[in-house]
């Protein structure tokens, strides 16, 4: 005899606890018990007012992108609808059944307002590295960098020739045209100076002309890992314009300098390691006592 249809979706109260609809092998799950982010609302703290709207938790919406980064979810649109409807991506991010998923738009507010001003998600990276490093899961004893082009949020078809532009009062105004006008007075300004562009984007002048991507041309950013050899763990992170020919080494003992002051210092229990580059050879590392370069060029090991 052909049986009912099982579920029945009028009831009024359902006995329902969440936690029992993850899976124990779950990847979010093996996440959750390795990633520590009760530090993160105090660091924030100071980037919001005490009057006012309650506003969208912080570690909600980083827990939600690292959902993202996980599922290979880029549009924030789409992310939040996945969050919406899946049950263990709820329970990652510590929202219950009846609890609202944030606006798309909160998350492009927030990247350009409170993550960029207290420079976020990079502590957020260098936590997650920090607990790599007290796994023991980086080894320091051997490094390698590698580059990946990545396409920047500019159109190949708005594009101005050459290396000079006439920036208009309204073009000056935006964040991306004021960023590169202040790094060309820099140390380290975003062009070659024996090499001027063939064309540059006037939305973000930063990128550079490139072939080296998807398309036969467009604008895009080289992407920099420092890489631990032991177990794959990516060390640090810096972009840099295609543009640019730049040694790793120069890549990574930027004004930055991330992981050799804030990582380096604090779990390899105060061993400060010295870089010897070398131009003809893979750069070699040696411990010292007063010395601090950060690891760079193409790979080393400690002797």
């Amino acid at each position: 005899m052909m049986g009912d249809l099982v579920g029945r979706q009028d009831r009024l109260f359902y006995e329902f606890d969440l936690e029992d609809m993850v899976p124990g092998d779950h990847l979010l799950r093996r996440i959750a018990a390795a990633l520590d982010l009760s530090w993160l609302r105090g660091e924030m703290k100071a980037h919001y007012s005490h009057l006012g709207c309650p506003s969208i938790c912080p570690e909600l919406m980083v827990r939600m992108l690292i959902v993202g980064y996980c599922y290979s979810i880029r549009s924030e649109r789409r992310l939040c609808q996945e969050v919406k409807v899946n049950l263990a991506y709820r329970w990652f991010c510590g929202l219950g059944l009846e609890d609202k998923v944030p606006h798309h738009s909160t998350f492009s507010v927030n990247r350009h307002g409170r993550f960029r001003e207290s420079d976020l998600l990079r502590k957020v990276f260098e936590e997650v590295v920090c607990g790599c490093m007290k796994a023991g899961l980086v080894g320091g004893e051997g490094f390698a960098v590698d580059a990946s082009v990545i396409e920047a949020n500019a159109s190949r078809f708005q594009r101005v020739k050459g290396a000079e532009v006439d920036w208009t009062p309204e073009q000056r105004a935006r964040r991306p045209v004021r960023e590169y006008l202040a790094a060309l007075e820099s140390e380290n300004p975003p062009i070659n100076p024996s090499q001027k562009p063939k064309a540059m984007s006037p939305s973000d002048p930063c990128a550079a002309w490139t072939t080296r991507g998807r398309n036969k041309v467009m604008f895009g950013y080289s992407l920099n890992y420092l890489i631990d050899m032991e177990n794959a763990v990516i060390l640090d992170v810096e972009e840099t314009p295609t543009r640019l020919s730049i040694r790793a080494d120069d890549v990574f003992a930027g004004p930055s300098r991330h992981v050799s002051d804030a990582l380096v210092e604090r779990f390899w229990n105060g061993r400060l390691i010295k870089m010897r580059r070398s131009w003809k050879g893979a750069a070699r590392v040696r411990k010292s006592s007063d010395t601090l370069i950060t690891p760079g060029r193409v790979s080393g090991s400690i002797e």
